[in-house]
C-alpha cells in the first residue's frame, strides 16, 4: 500500500494555465483579465514618463476605476491636470473603456 493515497471524489477537468485562474479572481474582484494588469503595471513608464513613474504607479483597477498612488502632493496635481491624456493613452494600450477614471491618491508615508 503507497502512504500517499489519492483524494476521494470526483477528478476536475485536469490542471488549467496560471494565467486563466488569475483571470477568474480578478474578474471575481472586480477588476480586468490579468493579462491587462500585467500589460498596463509594464507600460506604465512609457503611458506617463520616467520623471512621473518615479513617483505615481498603478495600484488598482477595478470597475473602470485605476487607482494611481503618488508620493507627494505636487505629483497629484500634475496627474489630475493631465487625468484627460493619460486616459486617452492609457485605454490605447489595454482596450478601449477598460478604463473609465483615474483616481488619483497621495501616498502615506
Amino acid at each position: 500500500m503507497s502512504p500517499i493515497s489519492p483524494l476521494p471524489g470526483p477528478r476536475g477537468p485536469g490542471p488549467r494555465p496560471v494565467s486563466e485562474s488569475l483571470d477568474r479572481l480578478s474578474r471575481g474582484l472586480g477588476g480586468p483579465p490579468a493579462t491587462v494588469l500585467s500589460t498596463l503595471f509594464a507600460s506604465w513608464p512609457d503611458l506617463v514618463g520616467e520623471a512621473v513613474a518615479a513617483h505615481a504607479r498603478p495600484r488598482a483597477l477595478r470597475h473602470g476605476v485605476l487607482v494611481v498612488v503618488v508620493d507627494e502632493p505636487a505629483w497629484a496635481t500634475q496627474l489630475r491636470w493631465l487625468e484627460a491624456r493619460l486616459l486617452e493613452r492609457v485605454n490605447e494600450v489595454v482596450g478601449e473603456g477598460v478604463v473609465r477614471v483615474i483616481e488619483v491618491r497621495v501616498a502615506h508615508p
